[in-house]
Parts: structure tokens; sequence; C-alpha cells
């Protein structure tokens, strides 16, 4: 196909599942208090027929429902990435378990969620938020585990370190527009693939003007209009900066050249992903907006999990809507788009640079447009990186260091300009 790259087939592959197993699958489940993981433990929790929770991990800043999770699960260990929550996961795990039950071992730390990424499972849900989410990302690859990839920053911030070490079909990916093209990806040939598109709610604000972005409030950035998700998240649906990533993921997951992947926009979210083919067939994945359906691609695949989550009542008039991204008031794609050709560490200042700035725009100092401009800002005294297989986590570790460095410095200064 003209245009695709010389990798041997794409990460995430509907057509080749990476170590299959018929039965029940024994899982880890990374960022289990987070909206992904609990969602995934209540599918677990629903078929316990035909999925087993081996591990949990979380950040630590509730500790009370990792405990209760683990319980409920009868999970072997329990991770936390804040050692200095260890003690109260341990007491919250004994206050949850029976006199005489035996407690999950606590793992603590920075490099816990790795470690449980790499034991001995079938398959790894990565819910990690953030690009801390790399290590257990390549950890779970390196052991040879199934990733149920739910941390898409893991894959924008370390792009060429995944692909190194991806077997193909090793990568089942679980946001919602993702497993919408795999899903539809499995019904024709790859190179009969023309295009891929990719649905955007348009967040909260749809159909403003920059201008009148200008004074957007932090409660009406995190109103988004279909999806229930954390602040960060929704944030970046708000400022499409989610949309953004969820190009450059489309393209090292299935090798399609950026100027074949469109972004469109659907406030209903019912169609969460097309795939445009050759003959002039497009193929839309749909159902209502629940991560469920997703999670359970993720866990299951090449099987389906019955009643996953709700399906459409089509006896009901319903109408569905799209329209074209307004690249003015959200620039965020375009930016995506040329961090993603430059590659090397360019995605990765991205990423880190836009997590900095929404952080200061929850705080109150920064304001809703001044996000993307200092993104871009940093984005550009980034300059061209080196790119290639030359990329390490350490080069990785180092450009997020310095964008976020730089991003404090411009939101500051920007903030001290306002006020002057």
């Amino acid at each position: 196909m003209g245009g695709m790259s010389d990798s041997p087939a794409p990460l995430a592959d509907p057509h080749l599942v990476f170590d299959a197993a018929a039965g029940r699958r024994d899982l880890v489940i990374l960022g289990s208090t987070g909206s992904i993981g609990t969602q995934a433990i209540d599918l677990v929790l629903r078929n316990p027929d035909r999925f087993r929770v081996t591990a949990l991990s979380a950040a630590g800043g509730r500790v009370a429902l990792l405990a209760e999770q683990a319980r409920r699960l009868r999970v072997r260990t329990v991770a936390v990435a804040d050692a200095d929550k260890a003690p109260a996961l341990r007491e919250a795990l004994r206050e949850n378990y029976g006199a005489g039950e035996p407690l999950p071992t606590v793992l603590a730390g920075p490099d816990a969620a790795a470690e449980l990424a790499a034991s001995d499972c079938h398959t790894v849900l990565n819910g990690i938020t953030g690009s801390i989410g790399l290590a257990p990302t390549l950890a779970a690859l390196k052991a040879g585990r199934t990733l149920a990839l739910a941390n898409k920053e893991s894959l924008i911030v370390g792009g060429p370190l995944v692909k190194a070490l991806a077997a193909p079909g090793q990568i089942i990916p679980v946001d919602s527009e993702h497993a919408a093209l795999f899903q539809a990806l499995a019904a024709g040939k790859r190179a009969d693939v023309r295009r891929l598109v990719v649905t955007a709610s348009g967040g909260p604000f749809r159909g403003r003007t920059r201008s009148e972005l200008a004074d957007v409030t932090r409660e009406q950035a995190l109103a988004h209009p279909t999806w229930a998700m954390g602040p960060v998240i929704t944030v970046n649906s708000a400022t499409l900066v989610n949309k953004g990533l969820e190009v450059i993921e489309a393209h090292l997951l299935y090798d399609i050249p950026f100027d074949r992947i469109e972004v469109v926009v659907h406030p209903q979210s019912y169609v969460h992903s097309m795939v445009e083919f050759t003959d002039g067939s497009t193929l839309a994945q749909a159902t209502p907006p629940d991560m469920r359906g997703p999670i359970a691609i993720g866990l299951g695949w090449p099987e389906r999990v019955p009643d996953a989550a709700p399906a459409f009542d089509w006896t009901t008039a319903s109408s569905w809507d799209f329209f074209p991204l307004d690249t003015e008031a959200f620039p965020s794609v375009g930016l995506a788009r040329h961090v993603g050709t430059l590659g090397g560490t360019a995605p990765a200042v991205f990423n880190a640079a836009n997590e900095e700035c929404v952080e200061a725009f929850l705080a109150g100092r920064l304001p809703f447009n001044g996000i993307m401009d200092t993104v871009t800002a940093v984005v550009a005294e980034h300059g061209t990186p080196a790119t290639g297989t030359s990329l390490t986590v350490a080069d990785v570790l180092e450009a997020e260091t310095w964008a976020r460095s730089r991003a404090r410095e411009l939101s500051a200064a920007a903030t001290a300009e306002a006020h002057a």
C-alpha cells in the first residue's frame, strides 16, 4: 500500500492474536482504582468463569478501595506506587480480611507496577494514567504477556521502544476509538485500508470559537457531555489533545501514515471510529458510550464477552451527527500530527508539557487557551529531535523532565504577565 511503512505487521492486528489461550485467563490490572480499573473489575466479577485477577496496582490515593478490591478478587499481590502509602494499605487490608485469612503480598514504590506487569499471568491491563505507564508497558511486553493497553501515553512517548519489543498481535487496544478501529479492521485486509477515521465528541466546547474559549472555567472543562473520566483526560478531551494523542497512537498501532488518519466530530459518541476501505466501503463500530465494551475486547479477544456493555435500543429514534474539526479553535490535533511526524522525543515533549499545563489550568494558574499556547511554545523550543531506533528510556525521561520544567516556567511567566 502506498505510503505504508516497512514494518512487518502493525502492533495491534485483530488477525494476529498473541497467545490466545482458551479457558479462564489470569489478569494483572494496573491502575485498578481509576476509571478503567474499576470498570474492568466490574467486568471480571460478572464473568468469573472467564477471568481471574492475580494482582492489582494503584497510585496510592485510594488505599481503602484498593484493599476492598483485593479482598473481593482474592489477589495474590497488591502494589502501590507511593511507598509512603504502604502502611495505610496494609492496615486497610487487615481491616478488610477476616481473622486468619492470608493477606496478599504488598509491593511499594515507583517500580512496583512494572514488577507486577512482568509477573505470571496471561494479560496485563495497563490502565495507568500518564507517561509513568511506559515502564509497566515495556515490562509486560518483555515478559511475553498480552497487553491490553489503555495507557496511551506509554505508546506516545515510547513508540520506538514499544515497537521494538512487541510481537505481532501482542497489544490489544482498550481506548474506545482504537478498540473500534481494531474491530473494524478485522473485516478486511490491511492492504485494502484507505484511511482511518477517528471520532471525537468535541468535548464540552464544541462549536465555540477560540475567542469564546478564553474565559472557560475549570468546572466547565470538567463537564464532559458523554464520558465520565478522570480530570486530566477530561481536560484533554476539552482541548482535543486527547484526540491528537489518539492520532499518534493509531499511526503506531496500525502502521497507517498520518495523512490517512482523519478526525471527525461526532457529539453523540455512538460511533467510536471508522475504517474506510479502497472499494469505498466504510465500516463503523458503534455502541452507547460505555468503556466496559472496549475493556472486554482488550481482555477477551478473539472471544467476545456476552453482555459486557449495553446495546442500542433500535426501537427508539435517534440522530447521529458528524462535523468537521475546527482546527483554529482546537489546534491540538494538528500539533500532534507534527510531533508524531517528527518522532523521537517530540511526542514525549508534547505529552509532558501538556500534563504540566493541564495541572496549571486545574489549579487556576493558566487560562484554557494557555494550555495549547504553552505546549506549542515548548514543542517549538524543543526543535527537531534525534530520531530512529536509538531512542532510549533515558532519552524519553530527559526530554520529559526538560518539557515539564519549561512548561512550568512559561506558565508562570504567562500568569505574571496577566496579573501585571
